[in-house]
């Protein structure tokens, strides 16, 4: 019957919202399902990825160096992160959901890297233009204005770079595209971030 259908698509759209979030997927609703329960579908994940974030730390160790004879650069790197992160879950979510609806095929694949490029381009250069102008008028530095926005720029090309290609290479070795959406994007395109930064700052 319809009721049915709707059923089995509320139920599918449920599961790839859960699995995008990086909770595994609960047969109950949420009222019904235990504390204890609910605990197990979520702390997987989050152990993994606060394992996989431990890469971030290492990265700005790594870099101590640099930090210490400029400390300004720390307080840009939450902004790349965020915006790196950002930019990747609107290219995987928009992915997912196109092939989802068989909109994208993997015979497709560069058509949709090539696409989202493009608009990454386009993104970072908005965004780029808008925090050159901020950090000039603000610090009066010229070349830390240029470093952060030009490294604003990269990372949006590899955070949805990544958001395009991840769902669909989940998709070729036969795993739900889902999986690699925000939780691990975000895990991968903060490292990314961050080594971008400091190769321009170096």
């Amino acid at each position: 019957t319809i009721d049915d259908v709707v059923d089995v698509v509320q139920e599918e759209v449920t599961e790839d919202f859960e699995k995008m979030a990086g909770i595994l997927p609960s047969e109950d609703t949420y009222l019904k399902t235990p504390v204890f329960t609910l605990f197990k579908s979520r702390i997987l994940w989050l152990m993994v990825l606060m394992v996989s974030a431990m890469v971030s730390g290492a990265l700005m160790t790594h870099f101590e160096g640099a930090i210490s004879a400029l400390p300004l650069l720390v307080s840009f790197i939450p902004m790349l992160m965020g915006t790196g992160g950002n930019s990747g879950s609107q290219s995987s979510t928009t992915i997912i959901r196109s092939m989802s609806l068989d909109e994208i095929e993997l015979s497709d694949f560069f058509r949709v890297w090539w696409k989202e490029v493009r608009i990454a381009f386009l993104c970072g250069a908005a965004l780029a233009l808008v925090n050159f102008a901020r950090i000039y008028f603000q610090y009066h530095d010229g070349v830390i204005a240029m470093t952060v926005s030009l490294t604003l720029i990269v990372t949006v090309v590899i955070a949805k770079s990544l958001g395009c290609i991840l769902p669909m290479l989940a998709k070729k070795l036969k795993l739900d595209p889902a999986l690699m959406a925000s939780p691990m994007l975000t895990t991968i395109t903060d490292a990314a971030s961050i080594l971008v930064f400091f190769m321009f700052v170096m």
